[in-house]
C-alpha cells in the first residue's frame, strides 16, 4: 500500500518495481516525483553541450556516443520518475548499463593509436549488455541491476585511479573530484533509502521549498550527473594528451553551479569543453 502522503495523479497507480522516498504527486498532478524528475536536467543539458563541442572539434565518435548515452540516461530517468511506470523504469535502468559500457570502452582505449578498434572489448561489452538486459527482463529484480551497474562503475574507477596515479598525475584534481562527487551522490542515495520514513516526517514540518532540499534521490541525480560529466572530460582529456594534442580549456557558464577544480596548470569549472587543439 502506498504511504498516506502519496496522492493519485495523471499517470495512475505506479507499476514500477521501485518507488523512491519523494511523495507521489505532491507538487504536480502530472509529475509523480517532481524533484526526482527535474533534477535529471543535469543529465540532459550539459551532455548535449558536450556532444555539440565534440562534434564541432572533430573528436572521436566514441566520445560523442558517451555524451549522448548520458543524455539518454537523463531522459529515461525523467520519464521513469514522472510516471513511475515499469516500461519507463527500464528506459532509465538499461541505458545506465549501456552508457557505462561506452565509458569503459572510451577509458580503456585512451592509449591506442587513432582509427583503431578493439573488437574483442566491443564484443565483451555488447555481450555483457545483452546478458544483463535479458536476465533483468526475466528476473525484474532491482538488486541484480544495481550489482551489474556497480560492477561497471568499479571497473571505471579502477582504471581512472590508475591513469591519475601513474600516467598523468597532474589530472588527479579532476579525477578525484569526479570520484568524490559520485560517491557523495551514492551516500545520499543510501540515506534516502534507509531513512525514508524519518525524511518524510521531517518534510511535513517544513515549508515545501525547504523540504525539497531533503529530496536526496534528486541530489543523487545532480551529483552523479556532474560526476559522470567530469569523468567523460577526464577520459577525453587523457585521450587528447596521448595523441599529443594541445587542448585549450574553454569554460562555459551554462549551469547554475560552478565548482572549481584546481590542477597544476589549469583551472576547470563545472562545464569544460576541450577545443581548438592542434598537433
Amino acid at each position: 500500500m502506498a504511504p498516506a502522503a502519496d496522492r493519485e495523479g495523471y499517470w495512475g497507480p505506479p507499476t514500477s518495481t521501485l518507488e523512491w522516498c519523494e511523495e507521489n504527486y505532491a507538487v504536480s498532478y502530472y509529475i509523480a516525483e517532481f524533484w526526482n524528475t527535474v533534477s535529471n536536467l543535469i543529465f540532459i543539458l550539459p551532455p548535449i553541450y558536450g556532444a555539440i563541442q565534440t562534434y564541432k572539434d572533430g573528436l572521436e565518435k566514441r566520445y560523442l556516443a558517451a555524451y549522448l548515452c548520458l543524455t539518454a540516461v537523463g531522459l529515461g530517468s525523467w520519464c521513469f520518475h514522472m510516471t513511475l511506470k515499469y516500461e519507463m523504469q527500464l528506459l532509465d535502468e538499461l541505458p545506465m548499463i549501456y552508457s557505462c559500457c561506452v565509458f569503459v570502452y572510451c577509458l580503456y582505449e585512451c592509449f591506442k593509436y587513432k582509427n583503431t578498434v578493439n573488437y574483442a572489448l566491443l564484443f565483451l561489452l555488447i555481450t555483457y549488455s545483452m546478458v544483463v538486459s535479458i536476465v533483468y527482463l526475466d528476473l525484474k529484480e532491482p538488486v541484480f541491476h544495481q550489482i551489474m551497474y556497480g560492477t561497471l562503475v568499479s571497473i571505471i574507477v579502477l582504471r581512472s585511479v590508475y591513469i591519475v596515479l601513474w600516467v598523468y598525475p597532474w589530472l588527479r584534481g579532476l579525477g578525484y573530484t569526479s570520484l568524490t562527487v559520485f560517491l557523495m551522490g551514492f551516500f545520499l542515495w543510501n540515506v534516502d533509502n534507509i531513512f525514508c520514513g524519518k525524511l518524510r516526517a521531517l518534510r511535513e514540518k517544513m515549508p515545501p521549498v525547504v523540504g525539497a532540499v531533503t529530496q536526496f534521490h534528486a541530489w543523487w541525480h545532480i551529483l552523479t550527473g556532474l560526476g559522470s560529466y567530469l569523468h567523460i572530460l577526464l577520459s577525453l582529456y587523457t585521450r587528447t594528451l596521448f595523441l599529443k594534442h594541445r587542448p585549450k580549456v574553454k569554460v562555459s557558464k551554462l549551469y547554475f553551479v560552478f565548482i572549481s577544480v584546481h590542477l597544476d596548470i589549469l583551472c576547470f569549472e563545472l562545464l569544460v569543453g576541450l577545443n581548438n587543439y592542434a598537433c
